[in-house]
């Protein structure tokens, strides 16, 4: 598949995800700009903080975990099933998001909330969540967005995070936004389509990964970029893909290494992320697992943050990742906004 043939690319995307991919920095700052407008309902007492949410908008709620980790006193967590934890109680803030409104399991959370008499909050764009929200005076931020729930991950984001800042749980971090937005746009100078292979890391690693199970390696604090790649090389390029977390990885998955699989071995590839926020002993972990996996002659590479900011890290990596997921799916030939077995999943349901 030549990476270059950008008519071709335009046949294999039927619905241009491209574009929404490309848009992903001005749909972060707008994101962010909404949620300053929004009206805040008066939420207080709160002892601890739920987000319930799946697929990609809970992708988009441990992004926001990671970036509020150091400053945020009340714990939080991302909830990713049906119903709730017992710690839910009336002195929990239940966020619900959900980009259709339908997710059932969050929809259940919900009911699960009000059973228990939780605080509830609700981001969506509409659906069956926010009409039972109106319907039960729960305060809701509804936002616009017509691409894919795949590319749909700004929004909760910046929403969820306007949210714990406009309560005053955090600091202000409109100038850690503003980086962010600044340095996407900034790589995206070295990996949009219309640089050449050659000249576009985002393109040459999507080269490596062809045929490979490819495994994304990072800190606890880039936990949800790992999550993330792995879930757009899922629904993108429709190929396997799995992610670790470290310091956890080296305590089993480098031993791994021990018992190495040599025709196996040969189609994989494991990606190592870094980030100036790593805490050093992670980086030190990160790297000598890196170097036990070449020396066993498994295939690696390593791929960098750019920025200042954690949320500049979390959020230029979640762009190269995009772009590269994008990228296999064009080398594959596969239509990155096709859903059928997610939806035939659904049906099945």
């Amino acid at each position: 598949m030549n990476l270059d043939d950008l008519d071709l690319f335009k046949q294999i995307d039927s619905q241009n995800m491209i574009a929404q991919i490309n848009g992903l920095p001005d749909q972060l700052q707008t994101a962010w700009e909404l949620g300053q407008t929004l009206p805040l309902p008066k939420l207080d007492d709160i002892h601890n903080i739920i987000l319930c949410a799946m697929g990609d908008s809970a992708s988009a709620a441990e992004l926001t975990v990671a970036s509020v980790s150091s400053s945020l006193r009340q714990p939080v967590s991302v909830h990713r099933n049906y119903g709730l934890p017992a710690s839910a109680t009336e002195k929990t803030l239940v966020v619900c998001i959900s980009h259709s409104g339908n997710s059932e399991e969050v929809l259940d959370a919900f009911e699960s909330a009000q059973k228990n008499g939780c605080k509830t909050f609700v981001i969506s764009t509409g659906g069956e969540l926010t009409k039972r929200a109106n319907e039960k005076n729960i305060p809701v931020w509804n936002f616009t967005y017509p691409g894919m729930d795949t590319s749909a991950i700004a929004h909760p984001f910046a929403l969820s995070l306007a949210l714990f800042a406009r309560l005053g749980f955090i600091p202000d971090p409109s100038a850690d936004i503003a980086e962010a937005v600044a340095m996407m746009k900034r790589s995206q100078q070295h990996i949009v389509p219309e640089v050449i292979a050659a000249k576009n890391p985002a393109k040459r690693y999507a080269g490596q990964l062809v045929g490979r199970w490819v495994t994304f390696v990072g800190t606890e604090l880039l936990a949800p970029v790992a999550r993330r790649w792995k879930t757009q090389i899922n629904q993108l390029a429709k190929a396997g893909a799995n992610f670790e977390i470290i310091p956890e990885a080296t305590h089993n998955t480098l031993i791994a290494t021990i018992n190495p699989n040599p025709t196996l071995n040969a189609h994989t590839m494991t990606l190592f992320m870094k980030a100036p926020s790593d805490h050093p002993r992670n980086k030190l972990r990160s790297d000598l697992m890196r170097q036990a996996f070449m020396l066993e002659a498994l295939n690696t590479d390593v791929i960098e943050a750019r920025g200042d900011s954690v949320i500049a890290h979390l959020w230029t990596l979640v762009l190269f990742g995009d772009y590269m997921a994008y990228y296999l799916a064009m080398a594959y030939g596969a239509d990155p906004s096709e859903e059928d077995a997610f939806v035939n999943f659904k049906r099945s349901l």
